[in-house]
């Protein structure tokens, strides 16, 4: 813990969720996660590594009077009073990068999860990066296998055992319907996105509803108001947001996928987009691609 624990919360927390897509974080997105959290008490969640992010908004953003960090390494963490107390009690959480799928293990429909909910629903910011941002949708990839799977492996078998999609984690009313990922231009994951979509449809068509997918590039970061409006924040004008919608197809198990035609909108800095009605404005591009045989094609 760096900081006053007992320290007043300077100002109002705000609603408002900050989808980071790892890498680098833009100091403008995490000044707005920070105001949003009253510069007031934030707790930070990992199940890996060490206090750089709290050092990191500590030191170097000096936007809040307290931050502490809680490393987990089994499920059992997830019942423990101390940390149970602070979470209920921050005025905004983050959720650190590391490996989604012990989020998940550790997690899920655990007081922690429930509190998360509350927090947000409380009308308090929560911020994820990477494997943090990869759990906020309400569908998600788990990770749960340890092979690392690539774009050209998910369109290659999207029912394959390696594709872990989960749902019924996390409950935010502005992400339903919604799946993400992080990294997203860096590593390629267009492809990837568009299978876990598919895999994911099938669940939603169960319960209602389309599946939605938001890609975020890294040092990039998506700051989500409860209304639906969200802004890019970045410093590297190449980078943004991938929103891909519109999906249609039907995976096939053992086969590579195929699918109807998807559009795929690129969002930049300049760029408005209300998650909730669906629509964006001044989009740095839009285009139509279908996948056949596994490969994604402009269409």
């Amino acid at each position: 813990m760096v900081g006053d624990i007992d320290a007043s919360t300077p100002e109002p927390v705000q609603p408002g969720l900050l989808l980071i897509g790892g890498g680098v974080h833009d100091p403008d997105a995490m000044a707005w996660f920070l105001e949003r959290a009253g510069h007031g008490h934030i707790v930070v969640l990992r199940a890996s590594m060490t206090t750089d992010v709290a050092d990191e908004i500590y030191r170097r953003f000096h936007g809040a009077v307290s931050v502490e960090t809680f490393v987990f390494h089994d499920s059992k963490a997830a019942l423990d009073p101390m940390m149970l107390q602070r979470l209920a009690a921050a005025d905004g959480v983050f959720i650190a990068g590391g490996d989604q799928s012990r989020y998940v293990k550790y997690w899920k429909h655990s007081p922690v999860a429930r509190l998360l909910d509350a927090h947000v629903a409380a009308g308090k910011p929560l911020a994820g990066t990477s494997a943090g941002l990869a759990i906020m949708g309400e569908y998600l990839f788990s990770a749960r296998t340890p092979a690392h799977v690539t774009s050209d492996l998910a369109l290659d078998n999207p029912l394959g055992r390696d594709i872990t999609i989960e749902s019924d984690f996390l409950h935010f009313e502005v992400l339903k319907g919604y799946l993400t990922d992080s990294h997203f231009d860096k590593r390629s994951r267009l492809g990837r996105l568009i299978a876990f979509m598919i895999r994911a449809d099938s669940m939603a068509a169960r319960v209602g509803g389309d599946v939605e997918g938001l890609g975020i590039d890294e040092a990039t970061a998506l700051a989500v108001l409860p209304n639906g409006d969200a802004k890019v924040y970045s410093h590297d004008p190449e980078v943004g947001t991938t929103w891909v919608h519109e999906v249609s197809g039907t995976a096939r198990k053992g086969k590579p996928l195929d699918t109807g035609t998807l559009l795929v909108t690129r969002l930049g800095v300049q760029s408005t987009f209300n998650l909730l009605s669906h629509e964006a404005k001044l989009p740095r591009e839009e285009r139509l691609v279908r996948v056949l045989d596994g490969q994604v094609h402009p269409h």
